[in-house]
Order: structure tokens, then C-alpha cells, then sequence
């Protein structure tokens, strides 16, 4: 059949976040016809003013392009289109550890009554293995139409890494897991008007469960290097040392140990290959937990460090989830601060990444403090700490400053 649907708008993205409108973008100014679609009326009246609301000068640089803005509107109508992309959230339910797709079924049922014969729907949030085959076809099929037959259907996952998104989006390769060779070939045809990387055809299944692996890969190798460090202050010896001498061997190469882990992949996206295999999975829980325990570990260090003040006043630097952004989801430095003012340390938050707090400088939060903590060091407190450390220390009351690394951090999204 020609899957081809007779409709003014070529691409209906629905949810314009963090993935949805960068890839709504893109393919408005590689000239598709694109409707974004949110359930969020203030988003859809800063982006009719023209505001972006990524804050990224890259995404800034497309969101105003004269193509970009020739052929994107806005909306939280869904519309009748060639191609439904579905970019929502995909949240933990933090109980039960497992993928909440309220949000998902709720955007797939919203799009049914629109669907035409020919459409192409294509799922880019992360979702468990076989989300595509069990929930999103049987809900797509309300409408009449049999997916593979009458509809296409495809899971295309994004990969994205804030701090670089526009150029991620265009450059890093693409998995096109479609439910056949025609869903295969349509998406792939989509995203080539804008990608320069590789398309990879897949399945849906093997799409689904590739975006999964890839941030749980990052998951265990930091809790091996966050455990390995808990093990080296046991031991009374330096992980990084210990680390620098064992990435010297031609096969190790060992992340460094932070406060945890953050962002809305690397701690989430792991739970939903347990959740569809409890049965074999073992080491990707652990990790989970280790993981999950640093900023209790790291809450304590701080503890013994300021053993004998009474009353400390504290500086914390940095509470974004990874160095040189302003990204603050799941960030393990505001688990470690409510720790902190939990057994009543006084602390004096400041990011300037994050536009928080008064002080601008690492010299300027550390003045009149007992200690001076730098949980996400940006490049700029990196830069004072090479060229002002000794200024810094003697502007404490007590020469405490303890810095932690960034790699535990650092995620895909």
C-alpha cells in the first residue's frame, strides 16, 4: 500500500521538552510542514512569542531560523498529520520501580481518533521492552486500522546530552526499530532530512532494549568506580591514584567516583530492564543501589570533616546533575544538602550555573564559612581552584574544602 496520508501537516510532534522540541525543530527547518503539540498552555504562548525554552544557544539558533519558524506552529490541539512523533515523559514510580506510562497511553489514545490510513507513529520516549508490541499498537488499533497493515509503527529513542544538543541531534546515530521494513524505511526517510549520522534499522524490540543497555552500561561502570571508593577510604589509600595506575593497562578504562548519579536517563532507565526480567537481573539493581547510596556516603564524609565545630556553617558549590549545565533533574547534590540541613548544618547553596544563591565565585561563597564543599565542579570553579585555592582556603574559618569529581554525574540526556 502507499503509506502516505493526504494532510497539511507532515509532522505532529507531541510533547515539546527536552526531546520533543529539538526534534520538532530540526525537522522544521530541514522544511517539513511540523505541528508541535503540549498539553502545557504556557509553553505554547512562550513559543508563539517566540521564546525558547531550551536553554541552550544552539537549540536557540534553530527554534529562530527563518525556515525553522516558517514551518513550525504550536498547539495542544492534536492535528490529522503524515507522522505522529511521541516524545513525553517516561517517569520511575519511586516505589515500585517501574516505568509509569500514564503520560505515554494517555498521548497515544489522544492521537486515535486523528489517525488516517497510511500514518506513521513513532515513539521516541524511553520506554521497558516490548512497550511498542503490548501497550502502544493494541491502544493505536482503537481506531480500525491494523499497525503493519493500515498503520506504521516505529521506536526511534533519542540521544541526547544537555550542553550539546543541537549538535547531538544531527550527528550521533540513530536507532529506527520499526514494526516492518515499510515502518523501517518511512522513519529512517524522516530523520535522514536532518541527521548526518548513521540510521540503524532494527526491530521494535531490539530498539526498545538497545536505549536501555546503553544507560545502564554508564550505570554499573560508575557504581564499580563509586564502590572501588568506598573501598579505597577503607583501606586508607587514594582511588584516584589507584585509578590512574590501573587505566594504564591497554584494556581498563575506569570512570572516576562522584556524588552519584543524576539526570532523567542513567538513573531510571535500568529499573526498566528489571522490571521486565526480575528473574535475571541482579547486578543492575545492585548498581542501582550503590548508586543510590552516594549521597548518603558523601553526606557523611562531610560529617567526619567537620567533626568538633560546633555549629558549622557550610558552602555548597554546584547542584545541577552534571558539570556546565543548568539540567537540576534527579541531581544527588540536593539529596546531599537536604541531608546536611536535616542534622541541622546551616547551608548556604550556590550555583551560578543554576542562577542559585548570592555568591558568583567560589572565593565569595566561602567567606565567613567553616567549610567549603564543591559537589559539581562547573569549569569555572575548576578554574578557581587551580589559579585560587590557597586564597580560597584562608577565606575559610577552618581550612576544610573538599572537591568531588564530575564522571558519576554525567549522563546521555
Amino acid at each position: 500500500m502507499n503509506y502516505v496520508v493526504d494532510s497539511a501537516c507532515e509532522v505532529a510532534v507531541i510533547g515539546l521538552g527536552f526531546v520533543g522540541l529539538p526534534a520538532a525543530i530540526m525537522l522544521a527547518r530541514a522544511g517539513k510542514k511540523v505541528i508541535g503539540v503540549d498539553i502545557d498552555d504556557s509553553l505554547i504562548r512562550r513559543l508563539h512569542a517566540g521564546e525558547c525554552p531550551i536553554n541552550e544557544p544552539s537549540v536557540a539558533t534553530v527554534f529562530h531560523d527563518a525556515a525553522t519558524r516558517a514551518n513550525f506552529t504550536a498547539t495542544t490541539t492534536v492535528p490529522v498529520a503524515d507522522t505522529y512523533i511521541i516524545a513525553v515523559p517516561t517517569p520511575l514510580h519511586a516505589r515500585k520501580k517501574v516505568a509509569a506510562l500514564d503520560a505515554l497511553e494517555i498521548t497515544t489514545a489522544s492521537i486515535v481518533s486523528k489517525l488516517r490510513r497510511g500514518a506513521l507513529v513513532i515513539v521516541e520516549s524511553t520506554i521497558p521492552p516490548r512497550t511498542c508490541e503490548e501497550i502502544i499498537k493494541p491502544i493505536l488499533e482503537r481506531s480500525g486500522l491494523r499497525v503493519g497493515a493500515d498503520l506504521l509503527l516505529a521506536h526511534c529513542p533519542e540521544r541526547l546530552y544537555p550542553g550539546n544538543v543541537a549538535d547531538e541531534i544531527i550527528n550521533n546515530d540513530r536507532i529506527i526499530g520499526g514494526c516492518n521494513d515499510a515502518a523501517n524505511e518511512r522513519a529512517s526517510a524522516l530523520y535522514a532530512s536532518f541527521v548526518r549520522g548513521k540510521l540503524l534499522s532494527t526491530d521494535m524490540l531490539t530498539a526498545e532494549f538497545c536505549k536501555l543497555i546503553e544507560n545502564t552500561y554508564r550505570d554499573v561502570n560508575i557504581a564499580l568506580v563509586n564502590e572501588l571508593a568506598m573501598v579505597a577510604e577503607r583501606l586508607g589509600t587514594s582511588i584516584d591514584a589507584a585509578i590512574d595506575l590501573a587505566n594504564l593497562h591497554p584494556r581498563v578504562s575506569l570512570l572516576r567516583p562522584g556524588i552519584g548519579v543524576g539526570g532523567h536517563c542513567i538513573p531510571i532507565d535500568p529499573w526498566f530492564i528489571a522490571e521486565v526480567a526480575p528473574e535475571q537481573t541482579e547486578l543492575i539493581p545492585a548498581a542501582r543501589r550503590i548508586n543510590d547510596r552516594m549521597p548518603y556516603v558523601i553526606a557523611g564524609r562531610i560529617r567526619h570533616a567537620l567533626a568538633g565545630i560546633h555549629d558549622p556553617s557550610i558552602g555548597i558549590y554546584g547542584v545541577t546533575y552534571k558539570p556546565d549545565v543548568d539540567d537540576q533533574r534527579e541531581s544527588p547534590a540536593w539529596e546531599i544538602v537536604r541531608l546536611l540541613r536535616e542534622d541541622g548544618y546551616r547551608v548556604d547553596v550556590a550555583d551560578p550555573i543554576a542562577h542559585l544563591g548570592e555568591a558568583k565565585t567560589l572565593l565569595e561563597l566561602a567567606a565567613g564559612k567553616d567549610a567549603l564543599i564543591v559537589l559539581v565542579p562547573h569549569q569555572q570553579a575548576r578554574r578557581e581552584l587551580a589559579e585560587q585555592r590557597d586564597e580560597i582556603v584562608s577565606t575559610l574559618r577552618h581550612p576544610i574544602l573538599i572537591t568531588f569529581g564530575s564522571s558519576s554525574s554525567d549522563g546521555t540526556r
